[in-house]
């Protein structure tokens, strides 16, 4: 026959194990929906474009080569008769304009700020200015949703996200550095 001491020490230890139980399935949770959000915004984000828009706008940064070739295609293929290459971040690997594309205006730039908003904010006056209608932006996978929101802020029509190839050893750094990125652009930096 068991004492109450030892009845009550039972009790105890189950109530501990149900904490940790609860803890343990609780953390489960978080990093299942974690990682649900990192791969629907960062890994795999909404992205396509229309066979035709009103001009193609590319991101610098990490991959530029992949961008400028993504983007070379999308002008071969005369997807928009205008496309506007960003070439002034800090992250740009080169900082020459490429050459032109018969029937395609291109547009070299160097944003102020040199960041994503800046990108945006540019793009954004030189869709008023040509009152285009649709952009597609031209980014790797995992700024492709920071993309999207920046340039919403900024323009007022369709706005369309096609990535670039990125080396696999950029990925983690990348998702690390958009988790960052998009919540200061949801939270902190909130205008065009």
């Amino acid at each position: 026959m068991r004492s109450a001491i030892e009845r009550s020490e039972g009790v105890a230890s189950s109530a501990v194990r149900r904490c940790w139980r609860r803890a343990a399935v609780t953390a489960a949770v978080v990093v299942v929906m974690f990682a649900a959000a990192t791969a629907r915004f960062f890994v795999v984000p909404a992205q396509g474009m229309p066979a035709h828009v009103d001009a193609v706008v590319v991101l610098d940064g990490p991959g530029n080569s992949g961008r400028l070739a993504t983007a070379w295609r999308l002008a071969e293929q005369r997807r928009a008769p205008t496309l506007l290459i960003s070439r002034g971040t800090k992250q740009s690997e080169t900082g020459g304009c490429p050459p032109p594309v018969r029937d395609v205006k291109v547009i070299c730039f160097n944003p102020a700020p040199a960041t994503t908003q800046g990108e945006a904010e540019f793009a954004g006056r030189l869709a008023r200015q040509h009152r285009w209608k649709s952009v597609a932006l031209v980014t790797i996978g995992p700024q492709g949703t920071r993309a999207r929101l920046r340039m919403s802020r900024c323009f007022a029509g369709k706005i369309y996200v096609v990535t670039a190839p990125l080396p696999a050893m950029q990925w983690p750094y990348e998702i690390a550095y958009e988790w960052g990125a998009t919540l200061k652009a949801l939270f902190l930096r909130r205008s065009c």
